[in-house]
C-alpha cells in the first residue's frame, strides 16, 4: 500500500529541496513531485463568504419577521 506523505519547504539555493520526516523509510521508493506555489497572496475567498455576499441571501432580517411568517404559514393551513 502506497503512502503519502506531503511537506511544504523551502526551495534551497541550486534548486535543491530537502525532506526530511519519520514516514520516509530508507531504502523504499519514492516518487517526488513538486508544487512551486506563486509568491502572490491567495485572495480567493471562501465559498461562505460568496454566498453570505449574495444579495437575497437572508429572507428575514430578524427573529420579528421569522415569527410573523410562520404565523402567516400556520393561518394559512387553517384557514
Amino acid at each position: 500500500m502506497a503512502t503519502e506523505v506531503r511537506v511544504k519547504t523551502i526551495v534551497l539555493p541550486g534548486g535543491k529541496i530537502e525532506i526530511s520526516t519519520p514516514e520516509l523509510i530508507p531504502g523504499k521508493h519514492a516518487t517526488v513531485v513538486v508544487t512551486i506555489e506563486d509568491n502572490e497572496p491567495d485572495d480567493q475567498r471562501h465559498v461562505i463568504d460568496i454566498l453570505a455576499a449574495l444579495p437575497g441571501h437572508q429572507i428575514f432580517h430578524n427573529i420579528e419577521e421569522v415569527d410573523a411568517y410562520m404565523r402567516e404559514e400556520r393561518d394559512s393551513w387553517e384557514g
